[in-house]
């Protein structure tokens, strides 16, 4: 589905954690990180669009975070021919997005990246705000700088007490299905004091 411009319309997801740091995640084989997004279907509003997104590339559902801002206007960028399929050059220019700005309320183990058969993501870490945009492909870059920067006035002071974590997230195998009330089992053992 294309605009008259020839812009597909597509949502753009920055999930923060409680320190104000973005969820970054690592593209499936490539040696590139973006944050989550994807198209808008005929008949969706963009925040369905961003939820059914959010499942499908990272694993979460509506419960796991808060919605905290949304960019006030469409966010364009083209894309290079040598990008576009034979078949659509010159009806397709790129795609025009509204970027969320999502604060994580459930657990970094909530994220799963192999939710479906074709995930987006093989890798995923925590990174602060202002991520490096040089590791993001180029004609993509704007949109990042004016995304982060128009959704920066929604962040609040980060929590004092930062968790102490592992920086990256690698899943090399798949999850099990996830039962919509389940709940993981965590077992702790306490140290034998002799």
């Amino acid at each position: 589905m294309l605009d008259r411009e020839g812009f597909r319309p597509n949502v753009g997801i920055i999930l923060i954690n409680a320190q104000n740091e973005v969820w970054w995640g690592k593209r499936v084989r490539e040696h590139s990180w973006q944050f989550p997004q994807g198209g808008i279907k005929f008949g969706e509003t963009p925040e369905q669009a961003m939820f059914r997104e959010l499942e499908e590339e990272v694993g979460l559902r509506a419960e796991h975070v808060k919605i905290i801002g949304r960019t006030r206007d469409w966010l364009r960028y083209e894309v290079p021919d040598r990008f576009i399929k034979r078949e659509i050059r010159g009806h397709y220019r790129g795609q025009k997005q509204i970027w969320f700005l999502l604060r994580m309320v459930g657990r970094d183990c909530d994220v799963n990246l192999r939710l479906t058969e074709h995930p987006e993501f093989d890798a995923w870490r925590w990174h602060e705000y202002w991520v490096p945009l040089d590791v993001v492909i180029e004609f993509k870059r704007d949109v990042y700088q004016r995304a982060l920067q128009e959704l920066s006035r929604f962040l609040s002071r980060p929590n004092a007490t930062p968790t102490p974590r592992p920086t990256g997230r690698y899943l090399r195998q798949a999850h099990p299905p996830r039962a919509n009330n389940e709940t993981p089992v965590v077992t702790v053992t306490e140290p034998d004091p002799k």
